[in-house]
């Protein structure tokens, strides 16, 4: 693999998600179409959620259906993220970069 291996948050990143309500949550396209242009050009794309995490729910059957309804280019789905309230790492940044 030439590329980078990119990690991506799906609610609040690509989607717009009102508490856990995940059936409900509403596509950021301009977002989605940036991440698939990363992995157009041979960036591998993790998308990583916790969608289920705090209630114990299987959600990776509807969260592959929405990133498919919604055109999403990705090489995984990982839906075991660490529950946390910050996140510092030297290598993030704001899903907000994507908006620039």
């Amino acid at each position: 693999m030439s590329g980078k291996i990119i990690r991506v948050d799906i609610d609040g990143t690509i989607c717009k998600t009102n508490g856990f309500d995940y059936a409900g949550a509403v596509p950021i396209p301009e977002r989605i179409e940036k991440i698939n242009r990363l992995h157009d050009e041979g960036n591998l794309i993790i998308y990583w959620t916790s969608r289920g995490a705090l209630l114990d729910v299987d959600f990776s059957r509807m969260t592959r259906e929405q990133l498919k309804k919604w055109g999403c280019k990705y090489t995984m789905l990982d839906m075991n993220i660490p529950l946390f309230d910050e996140f510092y790492d030297d290598r993030a940044f704001n899903s907000m970069e994507l908006d620039k």
